[in-house]
């Protein structure tokens, strides 16, 4: 059973969200917070599988969230939720260490496959391949450690970071390649160590941005 904690502080959306989550016999909705205080103090007690999380909220907002439980390495694996005028807080977001993001029109399939995808390692990075994304990427200032382009890549580590743009996981990867799960996580490593990014997420946006991808 994957666990999940919704933030957000209108009523109508958790109770939106909550009610397709109840849907999917394998999640289930564990803890709702109203505001971000009250995620930052709950969060780290009840330890979710997965929180479904929104970036516009007053006193805190969703990405003081992430960033103060990113500080304290108490973050779990989180999707933002979004509406389409969010782009540049989606990218700080990401940055902060979500795994991907949802528009809160989601649809159920769309809501389940993502929390599965998430609570299994995996991240939502290829709805965010969009003209719009990748243009905020451009007008993002010094939201990287390092924009000077890194070690070069080997062909079969460019050939990872793809398949980790399309969010898959290491699993899928191997099974994709016909090589031992292991492997593939040490490619991984190799990736974020030569992009000087500490996740998977933050090695997708760097490549966009390098163009490496």
């Amino acid at each position: 059973m994957i666990s999940v904690c919704l933030v957000d502080d209108q009523n109508l959306v958790r109770q939106g969200v909550r009610s397709l989550l109840d849907l999917a016999e394998d999640i289930r909705v564990v803890a709702e917070c109203a505001d971000g205080a009250q995620a930052v103090q709950d969060i780290p007690r009840i330890k979710p599988d997965v929180v479904l999380l929104d970036l516009r909220m007053p006193n805190m907002s969703g990405l003081e969230v992430l960033q103060a439980l990113s500080a304290r390495n108490e973050l779990p694996p989180t999707i933002i939720l979004t509406t389409f005028d969010d782009d540049q807080l989606v990218l700080q977001g990401l940055k902060a260490g979500a795994r991907g993001y949802l528009l809160k029109d989601v649809s159920l399939e769309q809501l389940v496959e993502a929390v599965r995808t998430v609570a299994a390692g995996g991240s939502l990075v290829a709805p965010m391949v969009t003209q719009r994304l990748l243009a905020g990427l451009g007008r993002m200032q010094n939201q990287f450690t390092s924009l000077e382009q890194p070690d070069p890549l080997t062909e079969r580590e460019t050939e990872i970071l793809r398949l980790l743009s399309g969010g898959y996981s290491n699993k899928e990867i191997a099974n994709s390649l016909k090589v031992a799960e292991g492997t593939v996580k040490n490619h991984v490593s190799n990736i974020l160590s030569k992009l000087g990014v500490r996740d998977r997420t933050r090695a997708v946006l760097k490549a966009l941005e390098l163009g490496i991808v």
